[in-house]
């Protein structure tokens, strides 16, 4: 596989943070070299929080220049829009779970909120492709990490991500009951 920058964004609160390093370790259990960094900003007070992972051999720094993400994995419509803009190279993927949450940013008036239209025109004007995800019955929404990497699996994006190993890196960051629950979605 060539290399691969894959662009995580969210808000405060949604599970950036355990999504990018259940995605890293996965990644390094399937055989990658990875490298990875989260931004975190303001994001105990609602604001934008931001995770790199790169795989390649000769990569040297986990931050991924903007435009040159293969995969964006949204966690909210306004980050994925924000990201598929800013971050997408041509032909890259996005996939974004679609919740609506206000950043605050979108309180104060200096962004407008995308609507789902106006996400895939922007995928689309770099002739990228891109994923919609949503689980009308989701207990917890801070599973919603979850659900996306049970989708990435799905999808075969990267090559080598299966159930067992996302089950593995699941097991080094989680409490048994919060565990359960989540191995139990992910393998429905």
């Amino acid at each position: 596989m060539k290399d691969l920058n894959i662009y995580m964004c969210g808000v405060g609160g949604q599970g950036i943070g355990l999504l990018a390093e259940a995605m890293l370790r996965a990644c390094h259990k399937a055989g990658y070299d990875v490298k990875g960094v989260d931004t975190h900003g303001l994001a105990q007070r609602g604001g934008t929080v931001i995770s790199h992972l790169r795989i390649g051999k000769k990569i040297h720094t986990p931050l991924i220049p903007s435009g040159k993400a293969n995969i964006v994995i949204a966690l909210e419509r306004l980050e994925g829009a924000r990201a598929a803009s800013e971050m997408l190279i041509e032909g890259g993927k996005v996939i974004f779970y679609d919740a609506q949450y206000q950043t605050i940013g979108n309180r104060l008036g200096k962004f407008k909120y995308p609507t789902l239209d106006e996400l895939e025109k922007s995928v689309k004007a770099k002739k990228g492709e891109s994923v919609r995800v949503f689980e009308e019955e989701l207990s917890d929404p801070r599973m919603q990490n979850i659900v996306i990497i049970k989708k990435m699996i799905e999808l075969e994006w990267i090559p080598g991500l299966s159930v067992k190993i996302v089950s593995e890196a699941l097991a080094e960051l989680m409490h048994v009951k919060t565990l359960e629950k989540n191995l139990e979605l992910i393998k429905q």
